[in-house]
């Protein structure tokens, strides 16, 4: 059952420290959808009043990686800050559903990005790697379908069937999209050495936790991925 991601060798030389941990979930009924909208005004409070002692410096480190393959952080900035800064902006940020504000709640109080995917919507195993530039990416334009192919040696997330997210975890695809009613679930939390290794852990495990909640039947399984040379 448990989704292990291929992680290439080229990202090593990009982020030599990256670790991150990959939660895969056979979904049930949603039971309690309160827990999302209960720990995304929980993280509000984090960012501005609890923020952990790392989180900037995390948020810095993720910057640096972004340049490393041509990307502008302050342009297009991964997605754990691009989430704190609507927080700090806006005072929150608009409700997706309850599975989406779950997960996004972790991303901002623990300053990392999460990403959820529909994973019956893969074609193959997710794999983090240099794109070629020729690899397609389902998006929306001016509200039409759109491909939008990355650029040539971007970070990106992608199946055999094209790009799911670009730019690392700056823009996901429409076509492995998540909401609350896919039946299989795919969760990756994404860490650089600046996070501590046991907050990694204890985001993985808040999120665990919010979803045993929401969907007391589903079937939770994780495992610790990282990046080698």
């Amino acid at each position: 059952m448990s989704v292990i991601p291929l992680i290439s060798p080229k990202i090593f030389e990009i982020a030599p420290g990256f670790r991150a941990i990959s939660i895969t979930v056979l979904a049930s009924e949603i039971i309690d959808s309160d827990v999302a909208t209960q720990a995304l005004l929980d993280s509000y409070k984090c960012v501005h009043e609890n923020n952990p002692t790392w989180a900037e410096v995390h948020l810095a480190a993720w910057g640096e990686a972004f340049k490393k393959f041509g990307a502008k952080p302050k342009r297009t900035p991964c997605s754990a800050e691009a989430l704190r800064n609507r927080v700090l902006k806006d005072g929150g940020i608009t409700s997706a559903d309850p599975i989406v504000d779950l997960y996004n709640a972790i991303s901002i109080k623990y300053a990392i990005p999460v990403g959820g995917e529909n994973y019956e919507a893969y074609v193959g195993i997710p794999h983090l790697t240099i794109a070629e530039g020729t690899e397609a990416f389902d998006t929306v334009k001016s509200g039409q379908p759109a491909n939008e192919p990355p650029e040539k040696g971007e970070v990106i997330w992608r199946d055999e069937a094209g790009v799911t997210c670009r730019r690392w975890n700056w823009r996901q695809g429409v076509r492995t999209r998540l909401d609350e009613h896919a039946k299989k679930m795919w969760f990756i939390l994404e860490s650089l050495p600046e996070m501590p290794l046991e907050a990694l852990q204890a985001a993985s495990d808040e999120l665990i936790s919010g979803l045993k909640k929401m969907m007391p039947d589903a079937q939770i399984e994780f495992t610790y991925v990282e990046a080698k040379a």
